[in-house]
């Protein structure tokens, strides 16, 4: 599965309502630190079948950038049964945003 583009029209039914973790990643396309961690987001998206990842740009969500207290990217949020139960700010190796899911 590919990265999922979340909106504030699809953030309840794929992020809050989903039957799945998700992970989030909030970034902005001239963010350098947010490239560099792309690809990893696309491997796991693609590796595993067992969550959802989801991009927020927050040029164009500034709404949900506020409601996750978004002032640094890039910023990843795992969402569990609608709740959050990890973050991490800043550049990550894949494996550390691995760990996030546990």
């Amino acid at each position: 599965m590919s990265e999922l583009k979340i909106t504030k029209d699809n953030f309840e039914n794929e992020v809050l309502n989903s039957d799945k973790p998700v992970m989030l990643d909030f970034y902005a396309d001239w963010c350098g630190p947010c490239k560099m961690i792309a690809p990893f987001l696309h491997e796991i998206s693609e590796e595993r079948a067992d969550i959802k990842v989801g991009k927020i740009n927050v040029d164009e969500e500034g709404e949900l950038a506020d409601t996750f207290c978004i002032n640094s990217i890039p910023a990843v949020f795992v969402v569990k049964n609608g709740e959050v139960t990890n973050q991490a700010i800043g550049y990550r190796s894949k494996d550390e945003l691995l760990k996030l899911l546990y």
